[in-house]
């Protein structure tokens, strides 16, 4: 009996990309047509009521003047008179056509057939009345020829619409050709940005031209790749630095165990091999947690802080921890200040641990270590481990909370239990409360600490 497989999910579909330059350049090609197109349609509708006027006014002026000619002949010889008079107008007004009909209906002239199509579209024509003195009723009617007129409404319709399409086509090209080249510093930071490679992190972007929009984007970038870079080269030491502190207690455990295995050896002899044996692997074993710390540090786990606590209540409780080294160095301690504060108790016991290991390793016999609580500026509070002693140089100031960095190697080759992550632990503790490790030195004394801010509220942005 065959399995169905469950179908393979569908892959996400990649969106469609689109060119900036096209997408503008119809934008703005659709926007000429209109734009174009409205302004022109007016120029037109404004030349069509022109023609309309000037042809109103044309057929208005020929009526005038047939009233007169008719007048003029009825006054001379009656009514055969105003009629001739009318047909000998006829041959000089060409373009026309008249009728007149008398009161019944009756046409009693029209001109002869005219060039034109006196009922077609291009035709305009006027009703008027012929007020004659001894003949009445007479109504006359004109034509006028206006296919001139329509033939150059015609050609200019044609000719905007033309222009509207040029216009349009022109304003793509050239919206397409200026932003290719406006485009062109992306096209180079693009380049740039493909250039770059494990091999080329210490590379950034730059333009030979800045340009405003794009250097906020640049600036940005370029700060990424510096993070990504020291991150990199910290990846890089952390991993010759893991490397180096690991080979020098497993060559101690396989070098011990050959040794203990070469010949038959006393139980005694064998204990204290395996007593040995086990001081490396506890060694192995903090230095791995402490290494399993940092990187749940470095993946922005926060503290979990509860009520507000007297820190000087802390203090105290690690330096009953720290009695015995501090006797056996012939340090004396002193907490200055009292501060209270939401934090995670056990993180700062560790860091105050830490702080505190190291101000007895370094600090001059018979001195004085001083615990300092206090406030900051932003609300905060400030926890400074002060001691008397050789003085830090300050080019090493910036890297005492570096993983595995040491500022005499050389001494702390002979501490078996320190293996240079404690600084970075307290640095790490910091960060989880909103913090940052601080650290001074002068001839007179070395003060290292950390900061913790002022919890952030649920929701805030």
């Amino acid at each position: 009996m065959s399995t169905a497989h469950p179908p393979h999910p569908p892959h996400p579909r990649q969106a469609d990309t689109y060119s900036i330059g096209r997408r503008l350049s119809l934008l703005l090609a659709i926007q000429t047509v209109v734009g174009l197109g409205v302004l022109l349609a007016c120029i037109y509708a404004v030349n069509v009521m022109l023609f309309k006027a000037k042809h109103e006014e044309q057929l208005q002026n020929y009526a005038k003047v047939m009233v007169d000619i008719a007048r003029a002949g009825e006054e001379r010889g009656g009514r055969a008179e105003a009629l001739a008079k009318l047909a000998w107008s006829a041959e000089r007004r060409p373009g026309t056509y008249m009728e007149v009909q008398d009161a019944s209906g009756q046409t009693v002239y029209r001109d002869p057939p005219p060039p034109f199509d006196v009922s077609a579209r291009s035709s305009k024509s006027l009703g008027f009345a012929l007020p004659l003195a001894n003949i009445e009723g007479w109504q006359a009617r004109v034509w006028l020829d206006c296919s001139q007129d329509a033939r150059t409404g015609q050609r200019m319709a044609l000719l905007l619409v033309a222009v509207v399409i040029a216009g349009g086509a022109l304003a793509g090209w050239g919206t397409f050709w200026r932003v290719r080249c406006s485009l062109r510093p992306l096209i180079d930071v693009a380049d740039q940005t493909r250039a770059i490679d494990v091999a080329r992190l210490d590379q950034r972007l730059s333009l030979a031209e800045p340009a405003e929009e794009l250097q906020p984007v640049i600036e940005q970038f370029n700060g990424l790749m510096g993070r990504v870079e020291r991150a990199y080269l910290q990846l890089e030491g952390f991993n010759a630095d893991v490397a180096h502190e690991l080979r020098t207690p497993l060559a101690n455990l396989i070098g011990q165990t050959e040794l203990a295995l070469s010949r038959e050896r006393p139980a005694a002899e064998l204990a204290d091999t395996l007593a040995s044996n086990l001081e490396e692997l506890n060694r192995l074993a903090g230095m791995v947690n402490d290494m399993l710390f940092l990187a749940q540090a470095d993946r922005g786990v926060k503290a979990r802080r509860g009520e507000p606590v007297a820190l000087s209540a802390l203090v105290h409780q690690v330096l009953e921890f720290h009695e015995a080294p501090l006797s056996e160095a012939d340090l004396s301690v002193e907490v200055a200040g009292e501060q209270r504060a939401a934090v995670d108790a056990p993180l700062v016991k560790r860091a105050l641990s830490n702080l505190l290991g190291n101000a007895i390793r370094h600090a001059t016999p018979g001195t004085r270590i001083t615990v300092r609580l206090d406030p900051d500026d932003a609300g905060g509070v400030r926890l400074w481990v002060e001691n008397q002693g050789d003085p830090v140089p300050q080019h090493h100031l910036p890297r005492l909370f570096d993983r595995f960095f040491r500022v005499d190697s050389s001494r702390c080759e002979l501490d078996r239990p320190h293996h240079g992550l404690g600084l970075s632990i307290v640095a790490a503790i910091a960060r989880m409360h909103e913090g940052s490790p601080m650290a001074e030195s002068t001839p007179e004394r070395t003060r290292i600490g950390f900061s913790l801010a002022h919890p952030t509220p649920a929701g805030a942005a």
